[in-house]
């Protein structure tokens, strides 16, 4: 999956879902020691709450959660098959810390917003605009909270590796 360019706005269809959705529900446990390439962890994210998820969903979704997203295992396949799968960020209530920093090393733009989350619905049409510090949707625009500067460089680098190997290159 190519990085996605935060220096445009990100526009998508919502994918919506509650709270407590844990990484076993994000990626089946079943998976976690026989798939690990992305083209294998995509086609079974979020498979067992919502089977037509990976059939159906395009680059630049959004996916919207409740509070809690991503409890539970540390598995990093969970981050991983959002985004390969076409996801362009997650917008949640509140995040796990785990899935939280994973979602960044894996380069997933992940935004805690607990105010908007309730105002948004599935399938409504979502706008995340970072230079305009804004998230878009239903007529609505609400401010998206700072990210810092590391952080940032990470998701918009395409992950942690890929911003490790672009800072060793540069000599810093």
């Amino acid at each position: 999956m190519p990085t996605v360019d935060l220096s445009q706005p990100l526009t998508g269809r919502v994918w919506k879902y509650g709270d407590d959705v844990n990484t076993d529900v994000i990626f089946p446990g079943k998976y976690t020691y026989t798939k690990q390439d992305p083209e294998e962890i995509a086609p079974h994210a979020l498979e067992d709450l919502d089977p037509s998820f990976a059939g159906a969903v395009q680059p630049g979704d959004v996916v919207v959660g409740g509070s809690n997203w991503g409890c539970g295992s540390s598995r990093e396949q969970a981050a991983g098959c959002l985004r390969h799968s076409g996801v362009s960020a997650v917008i949640a209530k509140s995040f796990s810390r785990i899935f939280y920093r994973n979602a960044i090393n894996s380069g997933l733009l992940v935004i805690a917003m607990p105010e908007v989350v309730d105002l948004i619905e599935s399938g409504q049409e979502i706008t995340i605009d970072l230079t305009a510090g804004t998230v878009c949707s239903a007529g609505r625009s609400w401010p998206i909270p700072p990210k810092s500067d590391s952080l940032r460089s990470i998701v918009l680098a395409g992950g942690l590796i890929p911003a490790t190997k672009a800072r060793l290159e540069a000599g810093q």
